[in-house]
């Protein structure tokens, strides 16, 4: 299950809570904004109203399972897990480069995808960061090029 960025900090914020309930708001989420995202989370069964309190919504085991927590032996359900890269596509090719241990540079990059600079720099911050969940580092030393790496342990 894919999580909004908001739907992550809200329920990783309600499994701190001992009865697993969304009391914490971020400063921004407001009014309509607020009920928007409530009634998606209560939508896909991440969250439920309270029974003994009105307008309180706690977390379902189903919303505790997609930020990678369980009561449970069962495998946890991740953001990661219903994503892959199928083999052979400009995605595959970007996610390899990065892999290796020297990483990439953006000339690397787009010399193997024929993309250009600022789509490349997209897929990384897109496809690869926001819908696949991978951490992408750069370090720049003096005189080189950038180097882009995938930190992440499971690609």
């Amino acid at each position: 299950m894919q999580l909004t960025d908001t739907q992550r900090t809200l329920l990783k914020a309600a499994a701190k809570h001992p009865q697993k309930k969304l009391v914490d708001f971020p400063e921004n989420l407001k009014g309509g904004a607020r009920m928007k995202v409530i009634t998606a989370m209560i939508n896909t069964q991440l969250i439920e109203p309270c029974t003994d309190e009105p307008n309180v919504y706690m977390a379902t085991q189903t919303g505790m399972q997609a930020i990678g927590i369980t009561t449970q032996p069962a495998t946890p359900i991740t953001t990661q897990a219903t994503r892959t890269t199928r083999e052979g596509t400009m995605q595959a090719v970007l996610i390899d480069l990065l892999k290796r241990p020297e990483g990439a540079t953006l000339s690397q990059m787009t010399e193997a995808t024929k993309w250009q600079v600022h789509t490349v720099r997209g897929a990384m911050a897109g496809a690869l960061k926001k819908k696949l969940g991978l951490e992408i580092t750069s370090e720049k030393h003096p005189g080189t090029d950038r180097i882009y790496r995938i930190t992440t342990t499971t690609v």
